[in-house]
Formats: C-alpha cells, structure tokens, sequence
C-alpha cells in the first residue's frame, strides 16, 4: 500500500511538472498579464475552495497514515526518497568505510544512528507519571508509545511463545494503549506464569512509584530471567524456534540487568551500578 501511494505521487508531480512546463511555453508575459486580468472574484473563490478541499484531503490521509503505521507519510517520503535526490541525504557505507580505515580491521562499522523515543530513559510509572503530576501535561505522545511497544515486541517476544497463554497475552499488553489494561494483562500473565519475566518488567517499568519499588520488582524479574536463560541456553541447538527462544531469554534478561544497573545510580549506589554495567558490556556485547 505504501508503495502504491508514493508512485501515485510522483506520477502527479511529474504530471503538475509536464503542465506547467506547456502553461509556461504556450503563454508570454503579455498574454499572462491579459489572462490575469480577466479573472473574476469568483474564480479565485473556487481557486480558495478547491485548495482548501485538496489540504483537507491530505490532512484525512496523513491521519489514517499516522494512525496505521505510527509515522507521517510526507515526512518519510520527504527522508528516503527525495532528500538524496536534492543531496540531502549522506552516505553511511562511505562514512563507514573512512572510519573503518581509520580504525583496526576487526572493528565492524557503525550502524546508522537511531533516534530513540527516551533518551533519559525515564521509567513510565516512578518517572514520567510524577512528571505529568507535576506538569499536567503528557510527556509520551501515541508516536513515542507506538515506538515504545515496537521494540518490546521485538525484544521480549518470539516465535516460540506460540501456544503459551501467559506469553500471547504479553504480545498483546505491549500494543494496549490504556495504562491500567496493560497493567491488567501482565497481571493475568502472572496469574499464569508467576515465571514469567517480561510480565514483571511491565510492572516495573508502569505500575512503581517510585525507583525504589521499580528496584524491587526488577530484583524479582531477574531471578526468573536468569532461570529462564540458563534453561533455554541448553537446548538452543536443537532448533531454530529454540535459538530464537534463546535470543528473547538473552534480551530479557540484559534489559533487566541494565535496568537495574540504572536504579542503582538513580538511588546513588554508583559503584554498584558501575560494576553492574561492567559486567554487562564484557559478557554480552560480543
């Protein structure tokens, strides 16, 4: 569907571009300036109501774009197709390749940067809720929340939770849009699965008040996280749904650590979470 409608625009652009190359060829400035004249009130009546309509339509379709795919279509079409006609995009394979001359050979090039939604990384509930108290305002808009539910679906779900009510109910909770139902449904998971890490995660991240609870209810998340890792660690070979169980284990339980390692230097405790991110950078990030 996008990509229907992105040649649908290029075809009118290129037709407004035919148009006006004809408009401008069959007219003088003489025989505009006559043109021009002529015009009536009305005309630029119509001229006001048939823009009017065309934005109006536009702004339908940029709301039904946003509300389907959590972005706006202008603005993609804008970055991906025509900013590197006009030289406005850059060439990340060349960047790469310089820094990686510059570097050793074993140093993989850099990845195109991400512009991640939390750049504090506020917890929702202990965090941002004290800051909408405070400011009667809502700091996460539907966009942030929709990139937000995103990445926890990549991260803390696989494959292999197929058939387990506890974890389809979890890929269901990410995406929920209200607070409570998505503090309802990790609930439920628990009432399942008291194993169940991502669903104490949930919990930590919107229903504590404050860090020190987070702190808490995260210590608990990691001790079934690192259940669950050792366990699916054994048997990741046997098949390629296992391996992906394996890799949702492995982000669950990082995320957590991190997590932790953050309440620690929220709650001042530096040298704990100093060590807890040492730990974290030599174990798992080859």
């Amino acid at each position: 569907m996008p990509q229907v409608v992105t040649i649908m625009v290029y075809m009118m652009l290129c037709l407004l571009l035919v148009l006006s190359a004809v408009f401008m060829s069959c007219f003088s400035v003489v025989s505009a300036t006559v043109f021009l004249s002529t015009l009536t009130p009305k005309f630029y009546v119509a001229l006001t109501g048939t823009s009017s309509l065309i934005s109006g339509l536009i702004l339908i379709f940029e709301w039904w774009y946003f509300r389907k795919y959590g972005t706006s279509f202008i603005e993609q079409v804008s970055l991906n197709h025509l900013s590197p006609w006009i030289g406005g995009g850059e060439n990340p394979a060349a960047d790469n390749t310089t820094a990686s001359s510059n570097n050793n050979n074993n140093q993989q090039s850099v990845p195109e940067c991400k512009v991640w939604r939390n750049p504090l990384n506020l917890f929702r509930g202990s965090e941002y809720q004290r800051l909408t108290w405070s400011t009667k305002k809502e700091p996460l808009t539907y966009y942030d929340m929709n990139l937000s539910a995103q990445d926890h679906q990549t991260f803390f779900t696989c494959e292999a939770d197929a058939g387990k009510p506890e974890y389809e109910i979890m890929q269901t909770a990410w995406r929920e849009r209200n607070p409570e139902v998505r503090i309802k449904s990790a609930r439920s998971a628990l009432d399942l699965n008291p194993e169940c890490a991502s669903a104490y995660i949930l919990l930590a991240e919107e229903e504590c008040t404050s860090i020190i609870e987070v702190e808490k209810k995260l210590k608990i998340a990691l001790k079934h996280a690192e259940t669950n890792y050792r366990r699916s660690q054994v048997t990741q070979h046997q098949s390629s749904a296992m391996e992906a169980l394996h890799r949702r284990d492995t982000n669950v339980f990082i995320y957590i650590k991190r997590r932790l390692a953050m309440c620690a230097r929220k709650l001042g405790k530096m040298k704990e979470a100093i060590k807890m991110f040492r730990d974290i950078f030599s174990r798992y990030s080859q």
